[in-house]
């Protein structure tokens, strides 16, 4: 399993960011043990890897420095295997924090009593959306989703938003759920990827993937088209484990929403948020239309 572990203590302690056990004081390591906002010492912030571990730690690296600062507490920010990994983590309580996708949240929120707190705003303080695709080469004979009927698929991961469950929604509405070659890619990165090589005659690729592929010059857009797109999705959760003292999670909410754009818009890029605002409030009711796209579905957490 790949994992990457990010400790962030606190301006002196990035310093040593990288290195096992990064040296404290005695006094400021019984400071925060004896805070109500860091339990046990430390937090421990779980992501879920919309992206290769390796691009996404310096990003996740600034923010959870800016957090620890903020609430005097080490942050400990760990890039799980998958979407099940994550899920599993806070309900082991094993994670105080964690970004979900907006799907993994539902799961999230049923098992492990998972609260949102904050997503990703934009410049003007909106809340900001990203959309599911699924794209094909430019010529194509494919012209719609219904056109998939017996052609070759790539999908994201099992449990992911838009990777899985709305390409696969929209497979069903057209009636072809089980006439498509389809199969899982081991992420988005990894779809698109199988796209551009030619080993699939369409991919499923989300408006975050597209955007940073455009970016890095990995993905050339004159070549291909999109013949199939979702209804906007709200931007992912970090949310709060709910047997956490209220105290804590209200202190974590408060630190989070004082954030800077700027401690945040690494982070915000590789969600399509450009140019990138400070993190805004949500709550469990922003995302029920995932709720209900679970229960359309039928998906459960092993889907995850």
């Amino acid at each position: 399993m790949k994992k990457t572990t990010i400790i962030a203590a606190s301006a002196v302690a990035l310093l040593g960011f990288g290195l096992a056990g990064c040296s404290t004081s005695a006094d400021t390591t019984a400071s925060a043990e004896a805070s109500p906002t860091c339990p046990g010492g430390r937090i421990r912030f779980g992501i879920l890897p919309y992206e290769d571990p390796e691009r996404l730690e310096p990003a996740y690296q600034v923010l959870a420095g800016a957090l620890s600062e903020k609430l005097n507490c080490p942050v400990e920010v760990s890039i799980t295997e998958d979407y099940a990994a994550e899920v599993l983590a806070m309900e082991n309580d094993q994670l105080e924090i964690a970004q979900f996708g907006p799907l993994g949240f539902v799961f999230a929120s049923q098992r492990a009593d998972a609260k949102a707190m904050v997503s990703f705003g934009d410049a003007d303080g909106n809340p900001t959306t990203y959309t599911g695709g699924i794209w094909v080469p430019k010529d194509s004979d494919i012209q719609t989703i219904e056109d998939l009927k017996g052609r070759t698929l790539a999908l994201g991961s099992p449990g992911s938003t838009s990777g899985d469950a709305l390409p696969m929604s929209g497979l069903v509405e057209a009636g072809i759920e089980d006439e498509v070659q389809w199969d899982y890619a081991g992420g988005h990165p990894e779809a698109l990827l199988s796209l551009v090589n030619g080993t699939v005659d369409a991919a499923q690729i989300n408006s975050q993937t597209l955007a940073t592929a455009k970016a890095e010059g990995t993905f050339d857009e004159s070549r291909f088209r999109q013949i199939w797109k979702s209804e906007p999705i709200p931007n992912d959760p970090i949310t709060v484990r709910g047997n956490l003292p209220q105290e804590f999670q209200d202190a974590v909410e408060s630190a989070l929403l004082s954030l800077s754009a700027e401690d945040v818009e690494q982070v915000g890029a590789f969600l399509g948020v450009d140019p990138a605002g400070p993190l805004i409030a949500v709550d469990d009711s922003t995302y029920q239309p995932l709720f209900d796209l679970a229960e359309l579905m039928g998906l459960t957490e092993k889907d995850v």
